[in-house]
């Protein structure tokens, strides 16, 4: 009998997959106390996942669902940027390719405090707001010159900033206690029917062999409003964040449940509004930057070899602008799923990342996707694309 700890109850999918370990046949898994001793498997909560318990038993299987290192290189908005411009200038390559112009700017009241030898290694970044005034004013003659500052530490849409005028955009990041990235704005994105704004989140598995795999179905996550340029007060128009547009937008809901679209559909209104082929044009590019990202930090954050497996579920963001380019926004190292994929999903995880480590004797056929979710999907492997 296999033994699993679930340390991250707040987690509907980790809770969706322990139910589902549970429903074996025969007793195959069983959930043990969160300070056991001895476990195969634990599901660990996502800040301080807890690697130090593992690989102390010799003979017993243990694997993680986090791989050590990646928050920090690729899931913390200052983090990912210096990670795709580490990436990227080792192979001789812009990192703007697919990521927006960034900086990262660092509030005065921070950079004055570094005697602090704990807020010196928090605030290790270097503040990059003189290269961003210069890099602001060549921009000027290009058009509106819209910037965005996202907080290192924000999320649910808190903590933005969306300016036209860069010395507002530094008295305002200068108030605050958290290092920002400091973003082109794409202010020509891709736009649904009523002139409405999205972004678009893909879910990618990476197994304990390193195997990169991509979750069939995605989601827009759509706006509730026209998209206006004109006025950047209206955040529900720009905004396309599930918190933002349910609390602030009355028409939260009227386009699409949930303001969410599925991969299939928005396939279909490519191929309809611009004879555009979903897969070819933009799939294609979300593989690249998936693997770009995954691989490039592969020598760091690697389980193989040692005594205990990792995986781990990431949530990859990307806008689309009018000419169909896909620029990479964040990555969630932590991603909840979609109500409807979340069953399909939570099956998928345990087949692709959990069954090769711990073999199932038996597998209960009343756990399929067909009968336990309201929508289907599959992990597909692109390692070798």
């Amino acid at each position: 009998m296999y033994k699993f700890v679930n340390r991250d109850e707040g987690s509907s999918v980790y809770t969706a997959v322990g139910e589902i370990l549970l429903g074996r046949h025969g007793g195959q898994w069983a959930r043990v106390a969160k300070d056991s001793e001895r476990f195969n498997l634990i599901l660990a909560e996502r800040n301080r996942p807890p690697y130090t318990r593992l690989g102390h038993h010799p003979g017993l299987t243990q694997a993680i669902n986090y791989y050590r290192g990646s928050s920090k290189l690729l899931c913390r908005k200052a983090s990912l940027v210096r990670t795709v411009r580490s990436i990227s200038e080792a192979n001789g390559l812009s990192p703007y390719r697919w990521m927006p112009l960034t900086f990262i700017i660092v509030p005065t009241n921070m950079t004055k405090s570094m005697e602090n030898e704990k807020t010196k290694r928090s605030t290790s970044c270097k503040d990059e707001r003189e290269l961003f005034l210069e890099t602001f004013k060549s921009w000027e003659p290009c058009g509106k010159n819209i910037w965005i500052g996202k907080s290192t530490a924000g999320a649910k849409g808190e903590n933005i900033f969306l300016t036209s005028e860069a010395n507002e955009m530094l008295k305002l990041i200068d108030g605050e206690r958290q290092a920002y990235v400091v973003q082109k704005y794409i202010e020509d994105p891709l736009l649904l029917d009523g002139g409405r704004k999205f972004d678009v989140r893909v879910w990618v598995l990476l197994d304990h062999l390193y195997s990169i795999h991509v979750f069939s179905e995605g989601i827009l996550r759509t706006s509730s409003e026209p998209y206006d340029v004109e006025n950047l007060a209206n955040m529900t128009s720009y905004l396309t964040n599930h918190c933002v547009q349910e609390s602030q937008s009355r028409n939260f809901g009227k386009f699409e449940k949930g303001n969410e679209m599925f991969f299939s559909e928005f396939s279909s209104f490519l191929k309809k509004r611009y004879d555009v082929d979903f897969k070819e044009k933009i799939l294609t590019q979300f593989y690249a930057i998936i693997k770009e990202c995954l691989l490039g930090i592969k020598e760091e954050i690697s389980t193989v070899g040692l005594s205990y497996d990792s995986f781990q579920l990431f949530g990859f963001d990307f806008m689309i602008d009018r000419q169909f380019k896909v620029w990479l926004l964040e990555i969630n190292g932590a991603p909840a799923s979609a109500s409807d994929l979340l069953q399909s999903m939570a099956i998928e995880i345990v087949a692709t990342a959990i069954d090769p480590i711990f073999p199932p004797s038996r597998i209960n056929k009343d756990q399929s996707t067909e009968t336990n979710s309201y929508m289907n999907g599959f992990f597909i492997n692109i390692s070798d694309d």
